[in-house]
């Protein structure tokens, strides 16, 4: 898919939305994609999904065992990404602030896993899933998004394959470029949530 074609379907659902927000990592933007518009969607879902699995087969992390997303923002690409790489879906939940696996979910030693996520800012549920796989004795081949608002600067110890790259600003509390203080910030994401 084309970054365009990408963005298409995230408009297609009203979900790029404009104004303040506090982002997951605590980053404040101007911007905000509302994936779960898109997502409570199956058929708009099962495109990028599907354009993802067949990237994430062209850039040779398709020989994976199976797919392990972070909760909450994980479950549904995860789940749909794994349908067309024909593999099982497993998430890892926070319990007392760290990721682990938990309903009768498990990896063996040595497994080779690829983690999927929704969208990347920072990478920081990425790598906090990837940290209690290797933790079990997973092999995390790589990781994988539907868009990368990092643009390739999130800090990761694995590839990571993404149908697009989407930069858009964000900014620490205290550097608010005056415009963006001027407005309300609202907490959209889901970061917290026990």
């Amino acid at each position: 898919m084309t970054r365009d074609e990408v963005l298409e379907v995230f408009r297609s659902c009203d979900a790029i939305l404009e104004g303040h927000f506090i982002l997951s990592s605590g980053l404040h933007s101007p911007m905000f994609l509302q994936k779960t518009l898109v997502f409570r969607r199956p058929e708009k879902t099962e495109i990028l999904c599907r354009a993802l699995a067949e990237k994430i087969r062209a850039e040779g992390f398709g020989h994976v065992s199976q797919v392990v997303s972070p909760a909450v923002g994980g479950i549904i690409p995860g789940y749909e990404t794994a349908r067309h790489l024909g593999k099982p879906a497993v998430y890892t939940e926070r319990v007392d602030g760290q990721f682990q696996l938990r309903r009768n979910f498990s990896v063996e030693k040595g497994e080779r896993v690829i983690v999927v996520e929704d969208i990347v800012s920072t990478g920081l549920s990425i790598r906090e899933c990837i940290e209690a796989l290797r933790g079990l004795g997973a092999d995390v081949v790589a990781a994988a998004a539907i868009i990368d608002r990092s643009a390739g600067k999130a800090e990761l110890d694995v590839p990571l394959v993404s149908l697009i790259d989407f930069e858009v600003p964000a900014y620490p509390a205290d550097a608010l470029p005056p415009e963006l203080a001027a407005i309300p910030a609202v907490k959209p994401g889901s970061r917290g949530l026990s």
